[in-house]
């Protein structure tokens, strides 16, 4: 079954990019599209079937082998895979059916010209990467799904070939994920030279010795584990957008809104957050690598959030709400809750996607207006798309009846990241997402706002808000290019015209529906099972029951099974389990842990077996974020209604005051509406050296030295010794005895004082 889950979108991609000639474009499309839904069927039936105490693996064929590298194509099954599985096959199932709708009649090709085919296969190819990547059994199949995602975004994001934004996009993401790319890389050949091996459970088995093993690399000696950790991190900062690596993401919205949707919500950014928790032994055993993830990930949830606040664009407002999101996650995989990481990307798919596909359909009834200054009273006209855009909008902004279980799906699954932050000890990551909690209520409502309440702006006057006015000094800049969607026209005449908005069909709307449910109930569902009860969660992850038992030991005060004695009891304050977890413990009494003669274990090394691992350490952040103050859970509840109400305020009730506020705070504005000058600093720093290195290595080199080098002897070295070779020969027999005279006499020369000896 999970062979056919990972091979039949493989098909997919084959029969549209090849044989739809055969079949007829549409019998291919859906084709493809059949084939995913059947993937998505079978995913759900592996994952609520699968029994998570007995990992599976599945070996399709030898892959590479040579000496101590071998590297078999297997899948492997866990509790881990199959979450991944049901999140990639079914936004993507739903992906293929809205698309068939939206990519119906595209205005960026000409009249007759095929392009459906050519986009249903590379939708396909890359569910097939992802699922490559996510079924991994080892780093090299891993990087393979890796690389395919990448390869896949790339064609996805250039879709639109012809427009030149669209193809600086596509090669923005490329270059900026290579950053990230080889620090991945490295990391895995450091695994290896370390472990002898790829297979992830060889390296699992020798997380303790990597623990205690230093390596020279680049100018100083660093502890191993800490090392790899950081450096599988850092491919993972490329991948899922963050901090510093992030700003390829945004570009990635001048591909088609599908693409949007399947990027952001099911496979390459979320990557990135599975590779941590697939690596979750290592990163068990690297404290300070994983203080480093809590805090890139406070860091881009509260930059990307700034930034939301004040884009027009729908698409780039649900971008920079993503890369947000996932600041979110990584912020939980590093305080050590990785089913809290778990849990929001599980939550997030559905209602990240039901958004994209959600603005899809606006810009679909706005005819491909995507400037919310231009929009304006549309429930009354696409009131399906309203009701669904509503739904997400509670979904993610977190709405639900405080300190129960009952709300949205963002509201468990955010609150429990928020929780796991309070827990690690960490106060700036903790204040920095309920800060950004607040600000994703303020731009998802004021989205919700501009997009369908209030007087229509799309048949009349362009609105004369805060955006309009502040972009009209200083429009944005992308990468030192200018975006002219930023500039409101001075009339009212869009590129729609005067045409009255109209909703999409069934087919589009129909995925909206789907998502809507995974919205609303996955969250209250899944709860428990991904962090409310820990002996649900370590059931459903598969978690070795001894794991369990040492750290319920360990809470209770005794610590002396896991060696790490005075763990944080359930209302301890949270700074107990932050040191624990950032600082190794002390080894327990050797009598108590090991035999005479053996060293005591490292308490820093989980149990394995499971889909995830989590050390003592935090198994006390997971306990003391079950049993954080009331204050801590109604953190990111009362941010969402301080976010919510500002936004009510501002484009409902004084829709004036925007306007006041940027003109009065306008070099604020101006810093967020450029994204914190993040492209202007690499263009200078990084693009233009590099440019003008490539100009030097172009005129100097090739120019001068290389062409000039061959010009210069052919031009001019050869014709003068053809000159002085042509005066040579006169023609004149004395001249020619005169010169075999002087060949003779220097032979013999050279015998004379040499005796002819070489």
């Amino acid at each position: 079954m999970t062979t056919i889950i990972l091979l039949a979108p493989l098909l997919g991609a084959i029969v549209c990019g090849f044989g739809w000639r055969l079949l007829g474009e549409q019998a291919a499309i859906w084709t493809a599209t059949g084939i995913l839904f059947l993937c998505a069927v079978l995913s759900w039936i592996v994952f609520f079937t699968l029994d998570a105490s007995q990992p599976a693996q599945v070996t399709l064929l030898r892959w590479i082998e040579s000496g101590t590298l071998v590297a078999d194509w297997s899948i492997r099954l866990d509790r881990l895979t199959a979450i991944m599985l049901v999140v990639i096959t079914s936004v993507s199932a739903l992906v293929h059916l809205y698309s068939v709708g939206y990519m119906a009649h595209d205005d960026n090709f000409r009249p007759g010209e095929v392009y459906r085919p050519r986009f249903f296969a590379y939708l396909s190819f890359f569910t097939f990467a992802m699922l490559s990547l996510v079924t991994a059994d080892n780093l090299l199949q891993l990087f393979f799904g890796w690389e395919g995602v990448g390869l896949a975004s790339y064609l996805l994001i250039g879709f639109y070939f012809r427009k030149p934004s669209a193809n600086a996009a596509q090669i923005k993401a490329f270059v900026v994920n290579r950053v990230g790319d080889f620090a991945f890389l490295l990391g895995i050949f450091a695994l290896y030279y370390l472990t002898d091996s790829i297979r992830l459970d060889d390296i699992f088995a020798q997380v303790g010795t990597l623990a205690a093993t230093e390596i020279a690399f680049a100018w100083g000696t660093f502890n191993a584990a800490e090392l790899v950790a950081v450096l599988l991190f850092l491919g993972a900062m490329g991948k899922s957008a963050q901090l510093f690596l992030h700003t390829w993401l945004p570009d990635a919205m001048e591909g088609p809104t599908p693409v949007s949707a399947l990027i952001h919500a099911a496979t390459m950014v979320t990557a990135g957050v599975f590779l941590v928790c697939r690596m979750s032994p290592l990163m068990e055993v690297a404290p300070h690598a994983k203080t480093f993830v809590i805090y890139i990930g406070a860091a881009t949830a509260f930059f990307a959030a700034t930034v939301g606040l004040v884009q027009n664009d729908i698409k780039r407002v649900i971008a920079y709400s993503t890369c947000s999101q996932l600041g979110f996650m990584f912020v939980a995989a590093g305080a050590g809750v990785y089913g809290a990481a778990m849990f929001h990307l599980f939550t997030h798919a559905f209602f990240k996607a039901m958004l994209f596909l959600g603005a899809g359909s606006v810009i679909h009834a706005m005819h491909h207006e995507q400037d919310m200054r231009h929009y304006g009273g549309l429930r009354r006209h696409i009131p399906y798309t309203f009701w669904a855009m509503l739904i997400g909008t509670l979904a993610i902004t977190g709405v639900g009846i405080p300190l129960t279980y009952i709300g949205f799906a963002g509201f468990l699954s955010k609150d429990a990241v928020v929780e796991s932050a309070w827990a690690s000890g960490h106060a700036p990551a903790f204040w920095a997402l309920v800060v950004a909690a607040a600000m994703t209520a303020f731009y998802s409502w004021r989205l919700m706002f501009l997009t369908f309440f209030g007087a229509p702006r799309w048949a009349h006057a362009p609105d004369t808000r805060a955006e309009e006015v502040a972009t009209a000094r200083a429009p944005a800049h992308e990468g030192g290019r200018a975006e002219p969607h930023h500039a409101a026209p001075a009339h009212g005449h869009h590129a729609h015209g005067h045409h009255t908005p109209h909703e999409s069909p069934p087919v589009m709307l129909a995925p909206l529906a789907v998502l809507a449910l995974g919205a609303v109930f996955s969250g209250m569902v899944w709860h428990n099972s991904f962090f409310g009860k820990h002996e649900q969660m370590a059931a459903f992850f598969g978690m070795p029951e001894v794991h369990h038992e040492a750290g319920a030991e360990a809470r209770a005060g005794g610590g002396t099974e896991t060696g790490l004695e005075g763990l944080a009891p359930p209302d301890a304050d949270p700074a107990e389990a932050a040191a624990l977890a950032e600082s190794p413990a002390p080894a327990a009494p050797e009598d108590a842990t090991a035999h005479a003669g053996e060293a005591a274990p490292n308490p820093l090394v989980p149990p394995l077996g499971g889909a995830i691992a989590m050390n003592a350490a935090s198994e006390a952040v997971l306990d003391a974020a079950h049993h954080a103050p009331a204050w801590v859970k109604l953190s990111p509840f009362l941010a969402m209604l301080l976010g919510t109400g500002l936004a009510w305020l501002l484009y409902i009730r004084a829709p004036h005051m925007p306007a006041r506020l940027a003109e009065t705070n306008w070099p604020l504005y101006r810093f967020l509406l450029n994204k914190w000058y993040f492209d202007e600093i690499y263009d200078w720093v990084f693009v233009r050296p590099a440019r003008a290195i490539g100009r030097f290595f172009w005129r100097g080199g090739d120019g001068a030295v290389i062409d000039g080098t061959i010009n210069g002897v052919a031009m001019g070295a050869v014709p003068t010794a053809t000159r002085w070779a042509a005066r040579i020969q006169s023609g004149y027999v004395f001249h020619y005895a005169f010169a075999m005279v002087i060949g003779l006499a220097l032979l013999l020369t050279w015998i004379t004082f040499t005796g002819g000896a070489n």
